[in-house]
């Protein structure tokens, strides 16, 4: 688990290290990036998490790594879907990199290394993402990554409450 890593041009998708977590949680605490995400989550508790999927599963979201200077720019891979949505029990690709790292071609090198990869390794016919309608530079990139919405699997976030800006979620794939 600690040795994974996976390379592309500019970019190293790793294992989480012990000195992610200040990089994650200042990333966290952006009010820019965390806009359509929701409040700030515990840092050591989504560590702790993504471990725990890379070692059940063998994959999670991967901390970034930029290869020029070694600065952990966010995370990008693969996890299990949220339980109680239309994508529970499928491969669910995200991403989300700290505001200064945007608009720089990372969130999309590590998305099509990370789609790859899952193609290449697990059985799996279409990955899966989701976010709100709000997030355009979200969903914009699932397009422009060559996935399709699909309008009748959008959905309430069942972990939001019913009164969330963010609640209502629309669903894309992308087929191996």
């Amino acid at each position: 688990m600690a040795d994974f890593a996976l390379g592309t041009e500019r970019l190293i998708l790793r294992a989480w290290r012990e000195e992610d977590h200040a990089p994650l949680l200042a990333m966290c605490r952006d009010p820019a990036v965390m806009e359509h995400l929701g409040p700030p989550l515990d840092a050591q508790a989504a560590i702790d998490r993504q471990n725990a999927w890379q070692a059940k599963h063998g994959h999670c979201f991967w901390a970034i790594e930029r290869r020029a200077d070694g600065a952990m720019l966010g995370f990008c891979g693969l996890k299990p879907g949220p339980e109680k949505t239309p994508i529970e029990n499928r491969v669910e690709i995200g991403w989300r990199l700290r505001a200064d790292a945007w608009g720089q071609g990372y969130a999309r090198e590590a998305a099509q290394a990370s789609l790859a990869w899952g193609f290449a390794n697990l059985d799996e016919d279409r990955i899966w993402a989701i976010t709100v309608p709000a997030n355009s530079r979200s969903w914009g990139l699932m397009e422009r990554l060559g996935m399709t919405r699909h309008e009748d699997l959008d959905f309430d976030h069942p972990a939001l409450p019913a009164d969330s800006p963010l609640l209502r979620h629309i669903t894309y794939s992308i087929a191996r």
